[in-house]
């Protein structure tokens, strides 16, 4: 019998350590790793992760369990998802959108929150100028490839000129202290100001630097993860051949006295 268990015993732990390392395995998954491998997310959505790279935004903004945040012109609310499981239930998530946005979404957020039931969610169709925030209500806003909207005008598609003073001060107020912007967006050239906003859908890092600054968010960190020098700037940001490839910024930006 001694013999008989000698002999399995390469066998038993090898089977040990692979138990062992399936669990660790489990434990490294951090809760940003776990909402992009949620079952269920649309193909659509796993194919723009590659690009996006939703987790590790979410794990240099800090995003918590239990937090309350906004997901700005979220549109189909594919970050809104991701959002929701971060959070959790003792969390909740705003998906805001103007009328533009919505109709440009096809009302796709609403599918998304019902097939996966996400009711830590909730949509609101407001209006940029009078978006109706509670005050210190939210930890953090997702911007993601939306700042330079807020510069475009095109009455023709329904998209008209947006205050943008009013909205970075409403978000400003809309936030606890010491709560974040999160902002991703397709870099134009340097000294462009807002010039490209509505011909590229792009937008000047430094400007947008400057802008926020002077509503009271100061620079918490920020990243080169979408850094592309091959990207000359000089293309629309939303079609090929620029179509995920262009140079973009991230920067976590944090609420100051105004």
């Amino acid at each position: 019998m001694f013999t008989h268990f000698r002999n399995c015993l390469p066998l038993l732990l090898a089977l040990a350590f692979a138990t062992t390392s399936v669990v660790a395995a489990d434990k490294g998954k951090d809760v940003y790793a776990a909402a992009v491998a949620h079952a269920g997310r649309s193909a659509d959505d796993v194919q723009r992760d590659a690009v996006d790279q939703p987790a590790a935004v979410l794990r240099l903004a800090g995003i918590k369990p239990g937090m309350h945040v906004a997901d700005f012109f979220a549109a189909d609310g594919y970050y809104s998802e991701l959002l929701s499981y971060v959070v959790g239930p003792q969390g909740n998530v705003l998906l805001l959108n103007n009328a533009a946005y919505d109709k440009f979404a096809n009302n796709a957020w609403k599918e998304r929150i019902e097939q996966h039931h996400l009711a830590n969610v909730e949509h609101r169709t407001v209006d940029p100028a009078h978006m109706g925030l509670d005050d210190a209500s939210l930890d953090a806003v997702l911007m993601i490839k939306v700042y330079h909207d807020l510069y475009w005008v095109d009455p023709a598609s329904g998209w008209n000129k947006i205050d943008v003073a009013a909205v970075l001060d409403q978000l400003h107020k809309a936030l606890k202290p010491g709560g974040i912007i999160v902002l991703v967006d397709h870099s134009a050239k340097a000294g462009t100001g807002s010039a490209d906003a509505g011909t590229l859908h792009r937008i000047d890092e430094g400007y947008m630097r400057e802008d926020f600054a002077k509503h009271g968010f100061q620079v918490v960190t920020h990243s080169d993860m979408f850094r592309r020098p091959d990207d000359k700037r000089d293309q629309i940001s939303y079609k090929p051949p620029a179509l995920g490839k262009t140079d973009r910024f991230l920067y976590v930006l944090r609420k100051g006295a105004n």
